[in-house]
Formats: C-alpha cells, structure tokens, sequence
C-alpha cells in the first residue's frame, strides 16, 4: 500500500505538455555492460538512492497535474529476461531489439512512478549485457537524465586518476578585441549585428509557424504515416571514433555539432538516392536552453532557482536537410556549417520555448498540442547531440561500455541521438520498421560518410 502526501507539485507547462495523449512521449536509455548484470546489486542500490530524487519517487495525482510523493516498491519497476545464451545463438542483437521494440508497445503504469528497468543478460557484439532504462519524458530532458545517471555511476578504476567525468561547459561567447578596433566600427557592427538577429528570428519564427500550420516535407521513405506515434519502434546504434571527429572539426574549423549534421547530410543523401524528384527535408535539432551545457552535478540541477534546473529546458530549430549527391563530401559539412552559424544568430530557440508556455497556460492543452503535433508531423526527423562522461563508468559495480538514448510517442519514423562516451561517439537511431525496414543499412550510411569525410581530408592533405 504506497503513501501519499496530500497536496503534490505541480507538473511544469512542458511536463503537462509530454502528458498529451498526442505527445506522450518516453526516454528509453539503452546501455550495454562490459559483465553479466547482477540483478539483486541493482536493486539494492537502487533501494538506497531512488527516493532521494522526487520525480523517481512521485506519481501523477488522478487528475495528472501534480507530482505526488509515494513509497516505491522497487521490485515494480525491475524486470530480468533471463533467456539461454545457447538459444540465442549469435543474435543477441535481434533478441535486444525486439525485446526493446515490443516495449515500446507497453504503456507506463501511471499509478505509480513513471519509469522501469530491464535487465537482459544476454551477449551482444558490443557488450556482455544489457541493461533498458525507460522514463516518462514529463520527468525530465536528455540533460537532466544523464545527470542522474553520472551521479548513481562511479569512474572505472582505470579512469580514476583522469580528470572529472562530468563536461559541464559554458557556451561559448564572441570575443571581440576593443584596443585594436575603433568604437565606430564597434558600434557598427552591434548595429548590424543586432537588426541581423532581429530579422533571422521574425524569418525563423515565419518558417516555424508555417510548418505548424501548412508547409509539409515530401513525403520520402523516411517519412512516417498518420498515427506513426502509436507505432512500434525500433532502435539500433553505431559507435564510431570520437577522435575522428576531433580531427575532421579541426580540419574544417567547426564545431562536433556542425560535423554530425555534416555527415547525416551526407548519409540520408545517399539513403534517398533512388528516390525520384526534388526532396524537401526538414529536421528539428535540439538545443539546450541551459546556460551551462554538458553534464551537471545533480544538486546543483536539484537546487531551488537554478541557472541548470532539472525538467525539460529545451527547444529546436527547423534545420533544411540538404538532399544531393555530392562528389566532394566536405560539401555537405560546409552547407551544414553554413546553416547552422546562421540558426545560432537567432532567438527562436527560447521564443519557441516561451510561446510554448505561453500558449498552454492561456489557450489550454487542445490548441498547443495540436499545433506541436503539427510541427513535428510536418517535419521528418528530430535529431539530437548529447555530451556523455569524458571517462568510462560502471553503474552499481557494472562496467559500462557504451550508452544509446533515444525516445519514442511523436510523430516522426525517424529519429537520430548521437552521445558522447569516453573516446567514442555512439550513434543512436530509431525507426518505424513500417516505414524504414532497414534501419542498420542507415546505420552503415552514416559510419560510411563518416569515413568518406575523413578519406577526403586525408587525400588533400589536412589532416
């Protein structure tokens, strides 16, 4: 019999707006463990450490505007799949995915915390195990989760003398050297510089609410059909170097994120090859509204006012996917590039963000739920780029090899996440197999213009 406190805290308007039947969306966390996972070691820590954090230790009240603190019972949220190595045989990816793709099918059970765990014991080309974190979406962002995730993780012993495993970054600011240029030319380029991001956003903001209401991307095999959200998805990942993308961003002098975009370019260009006609494809790129990016410590997104609050503090921008062949591949991190510089000189992110709240605290769920359906239905595919510990982590005593977030519930077939871990970068797609039956030729596209980037700087010299 769980307790309650009567009076709860209320969900924030983006909580609210992940309860939407037509937004109900959950974060599925997939990590793969260097040993077999001990199942009664999870629990135990978990008995330890689950009710010191609110959202994992509260409800919905009945009514689902409010957070209620409860007395959990762990054994309610862990299942094992215990299944025969033998039987398995050498497809324990298969066996993963499906397990995976058929939860995706299983509704939260709101009378209690909204997240779960599935153990898998089960060999894979990437690990010895498997271990399914699955959270409502209404309990926090991709920032949020991988902070309490660090913060229930410990460094490996091989990484212990490193520096912190936790980024935490400022975002980066324009310096400009006021001894050596005058005032005039100062003034005037913060005149440009600021009817520049005037006009970028009142562009933006009209791009954004002609998607909501009218301007469709071609429908391609990437896109989902009507009721795609309620769809089973499926979910498969890629590691590839994370120092090859140090290199490349040097080489070309950009940012990590400028060469993900770069290389999806790439790769979707060459999925849709065949595909006849001129192709309009749009993706929504995620963006942290924090002014501190990267990994925060857990308290300090816990604390009352704080600047790296826990929840769901991001936006997106609408970013045009260049569909062509290309000869040269650095084409396509140069277009992206290009993009993205003139999307940062922008204040769509947070207008978005603030228009969000706005609407459904004045006009109520029915109209901003539509309307966020609509812009997301309009578009084809979100992706995301996620910073990871620097330093690989075991989780209760368990060595973690890579970790795959990724979430389902909107209305795309598509969706990619890329995160960060130690020296790798985990690339992490997933898919309706109605509309992309083949998600791991996907997978292959982007390791191989990933390889075709690098191939090119190499053979001109600049690397």
């Amino acid at each position: 019999m769980s307790t309650e406190k009567e009076d709860g805290e209320p969900l924030s308007p983006m909580a609210r707006v992940f309860q939407l039947p037509s937004n109900d969306c959950c974060v599925i966390t997939i990590i793969g463990c260097k040993t077999k996972i001990n199942a009664d070691v999870i629990r135990s820590g978990l008995n330890q450490n689950v009710f010191k954090h609110p959202r994992f230790s509260s409800k919905l009240s009945r009514d689902g505007l409010s957070w209620i603190k409860t007395q959990i019972n762990i054994e309610d949220h862990i299942s094992v799949a215990e299944k025969d190595q033998n039987e398995i045989a050498e497809d324990g990816e298969g066996f993963v995915e499906d397990y995976v793709s058929r939860l995706t099918m299983l509704p939260l059970d709101k009378s209690r915390p909204l997240w779960d765990i599935h153990i898998l014991n089960v060999k894979t080309s990437d690990a010895d195990a498997v271990c399914v974190i699955r959270s409502h979406h209404s309990l926090g962002d991709g920032t949020s989760l991988m902070s309490l995730l660090v913060a229930c993780t410990d460094q490996t012993t091989s990484h212990r003398d490193k520096a912190s495993t936790n980024p935490s970054l400022k975002r980066r600011k324009r310096v400009y050297y006021k001894d050596k240029i005058s005032w005039f030319v100062r003034l005037i380029v913060a005149i440009f510089s600021s009817v520049s991001l005037i006009w970028n956003t009142l562009v933006d903001l009209v791009l954004c609410l002609a998607i909501a209401l009218f301007l469709k991307d071609t429908k391609t095999p990437l896109k989902g059909d009507v009721g795609v959200e309620s769809s089973p998805k499926k979910f498969c990942h890629r590691i590839v170097s994370l120092d090859d993308l140090r290199v490349i961003k040097e080489a070309m002098s950009m940012t990590i994120n400028d060469v993900l975009l770069g290389i999806i370019q790439a790769a979707l260009s060459r999925y849709l090859n065949n595909f006849p006609g001129k192709i309009r494809l749009t993706a929504g790129v995620f963006v942290n509204l924090r002014s501190d990016t990267g990994i925060q410590p857990l308290a300090d997104m816990m604390a009352k006012n704080s600047k790296c609050r826990w929840g769901n503090y991001f936006s997106s921008i609408c970013f045009p996917i260049s569909i062509r062949l290309e000869s040269d591949p650095l084409v396509y991190l140069s277009k992206a590039k290009s993009t993205m510089d003139r999307k940062k000189h922008s204040l769509l992110p947070a207008l978005a963000f603030s228009s969000t709240e706005f609407i459904f605290n004045t006009f109520g769920s029915k109209l901003s739920g539509t309307l966020l359906k609509r812009l997301v239905s309009n578009t084809t595919t979100f992706i995301s780029n996620m910073i990871g510990p620097t330093n690989e982590i075991s989780f209760h005593g368990h060595p973690i090899a890579y970790i795959a977030p990724s979430v389902y519930g909107h209305a795309h077939a598509l969706t990619i996440h890329f995160l960060s871990y130690a020296e790798k970068m985990v690339i992490s797609i997933a898919v309706d197999p109605n509309a992309i039956p083949t998600p791991h030729q996907l997978c292959d596209e982007i390791e191989d213009s990933l390889k075709a980037t690098k191939a090119a700087l190499l053979e001109r010299g600049l690397l």
